[in-house]
Formats: structure tokens, C-alpha cells, sequence
């Protein structure tokens, strides 16, 4: 979840960041992170008309031109020849249930998620008849001790 952090700095939407990382046996098939598509101005830079306007968080999604972490990681790994079948996702937030359905059907096992981000019932039910398991991230103690003493 750490090297998920470190890629969700890399976003260019101006609302929020947000990162995916796909592994598979101990190793990182693929990252991802949300923004405007290749090719198209970059969000913060009012590429995204939708997050450069005021409508309220989770309103008007159909008018946002960004891709999720989720969906670009997925793309990656496609675009790279990784098969994802059988992986763990990394969100740093719960996905929408868009991005369920995509994780679904490429065949990835479990979801380890950061924080909540309108996680609904769907999304959860979906999973739950897809044989896909999820859980909120739990940092170890052992690092969690040691961020205290610091």
C-alpha cells in the first residue's frame, strides 16, 4: 500500500489522487494512477472540464474525462502483456462500481483498499457473487510502532 501512496502522487486530476498497483506472486505486474487519458491535456492543466468546474464530489461523473487507478492499471497491464488473472489489486481508495466490474472480469482475486471512498453495498454484493475478496488496509503494528517513536 506504501508503493501505491508513492504512485498516487504521480496523478494529474486536481480533485483527487488516487493509485492502483496489481501484483501478482510477490511481484508488481502493473501501476496505475487516475487522470486524463494520453494524449489529453492533463487535468490540473483544465483538461478535465469536470474537475475544473464546482459541481459537488461524485456528482456528474458521466461528464469526467478522467480514467480511475483502477482502469489504468488494468489498461497497463494489458498494454504490457501481463496477465492479471489471479492478482491483488492496491486502491488507495475503495473503487466505484465501475471499476468492480472491471477488476472482475480481468480476473483479479482481491482487493486490498486505503480508504473509503463511498464503498457501496453494489460494489460489495458484486465482489461477493464474483468470488473476489476485499479488505480495508490494515497497516502491521511493527511499522505503525515505529512511526510512533519517530
Amino acid at each position: 500500500m506504501e508503493i501505491a501512496n508513492v504512485v498516487a502522487t504521480r496523478s494529474n486530476c486536481s480533485r483527487r489522487h488516487v493509485a492502483a498497483v496489481i501484483v501478482k506472486d510477490r511481484h508488481i505486474l502493473s501501476t496505475g494512477y487516475n487522470g486524463t487519458p494520453h494524449g489529453v491535456k492533463n487535468c490540473f492543466a483544465g483538461g478535465c472540464p469536470r474537475c475544473a468546474g464546482t459541481v459537488k464530489s461524485g456528482t456528474h461523473l458521466e461528464e469526467c474525462l478522467c480514467v480511475h487507478a483502477e482502469q489504468n492499471a488494468i489498461c497497463q497491464a494489458a498494454l504490457f502483456g501481463h496477465a492479471v488473472d489471479g492478482a491483488t489489486i492496491y486502491v488507495t481508495i475503495s473503487p466505484c462500481l465501475t471499476c468492480a466490474k472491471l477488476i472482475i472480469n480481468a480476473g483479479i482475486k482481491e482487493v486490498v483498499y486505503g480508504g473509503d471512498y463511498a464503498f457501496l453495498d453494489a460494489v460489495k454484493d458484486i465482489f461477493k457473487a464474483a468470488g473476489v475478496s476485499h479488505r480495508k488496509f490494515t497497516p502491521p503494528k511493527k511499522r505503525l510502532q515505529e512511526k510512533q517513536k519517530q
